[in-house]
């Protein structure tokens, strides 16, 4: 085993600027190709940073990226629109993708190595084989969303199983989805540590997401309650309150004036087991979902321990 399972929070660090002597991006379809790739890296006594995502790249991902690159000696990304975390009638056919300019930004922050495959090679005919954190997945956007999580999770194992990363790189956007990992992590007794990075936002307030591409001016607008609601939260208690049914009234109250936003799940829960908490002396994580239109969209934040 290369490393015991260690769990932190990184900040995002500077822009990487490519020098002509750093190595070229080097993009592999196919699972032997990547693994390949990445046992070359590690047979090297490199240290193997991994960054998954779906590609549509904001600089929430870069941060990422940039995170990597400051704890490794090689940083892989992968781009994989999984079809496996969509339900039957989500977003997945038109989910952005970019993938020519995607690539141009990791080659950028000097990202070494690209997985980038196509659906028949991560998921092949007759696939029977799911990875579920029974419970966690059932919670916040589990709940919502049926069959997410084990979506995700079954990715992101198939992915750590291909890259086998000494570190890999989320960001703290998907509250849920980093409980769930590092569950899924320690259950399966995976070597790699998870790396949870600050939410990225825009100027004013609202998180970075790709799904913020579907919003036009106005909806763009209303989607500030959900940070406006947070920032609700965090004031009353950093004023001293902790009782998490008063901080969730205030929280959900913001969402009232706005018509044109349905607010999906407004929750004060533990940011390990997801379950509510009745008092935030201990910490806790505000989480919020809500449709903007016909896009869903998350954000949260951590209240630190009294």
């Amino acid at each position: 085993m290369r490393r015991a399972l260690l769990d932190r929070t990184a900040e995002g660090g500077c822009p990487h600027i490519q020098d002509p002597g750093d190595p070229p991006l080097r993009i592999c379809t196919t699972i032997e190709e990547m693994r390949t790739a990445c046992r070359a890296a590690r047979r090297a006594g490199k240290r193997l940073g991994f960054v998954p995502t779906m590609g549509a790249l904001h600089e929430g991902h870069l941060s990422l990226v940039r995170a990597a690159r400051a704890s490794s000696d090689v940083v892989a990304a992968s781009i994989f629109v999984n079809p496996a975390q969509f339900g039957p009638n989500e977003d997945l056919a038109k989910y952005p993708r970019s993938f020519e300019r995607d690539r141009e930004l990791l080659e950028r922050e000097g990202v070494e190595l690209l997985f980038a495959p196509p659906v028949e090679e991560m998921y092949p005919a007759g696939a029977v084989t799911w990875v579920t954190v029974e419970e966690l997945s059932g919670k916040l956007d589990g709940r919502s969303r049926p069959g997410h999580f084990r979506g995700v999770t079954t990715v992101v194992a198939k992915l750590f199983h291909v890259v086998e990363p000494d570190a890999a790189f989320f960001g703290q956007k998907d509250a849920a989805q980093v409980a769930i990992i590092r569950r899924m992590v320690r259950d399966l007794n995976l070597a790699v540590e998870i790396v949870v990075c600050p939410i990225v936002r825009e100027a004013d307030g609202l998180a970075m997401s790709s799904r913020n591409a579907y919003l036009d001016a106005q909806q763009r607008q209303r989607a500030l309650v959900l940070h406006r609601s947070l920032m609700r939260v965090q004031g009353l208690a950093e004023a001293g309150e902790r009782d998490a049914a008063k901080l969730l009234a205030v929280g959900r109250e913001e969402f009232t004036g706005e018509s044109l936003v349905r607010l999906d799940y407004f929750e004060i829960v533990d940011p390990e087991t997801l379950d509510p908490v009745e008092d935030v002396s201990g910490g806790a994580l505000v989480a919020v979902a809500a449709f903007v239109g016909s896009t869903r969209l998350i954000d949260n934040i951590l209240l630190p321990s009294a």
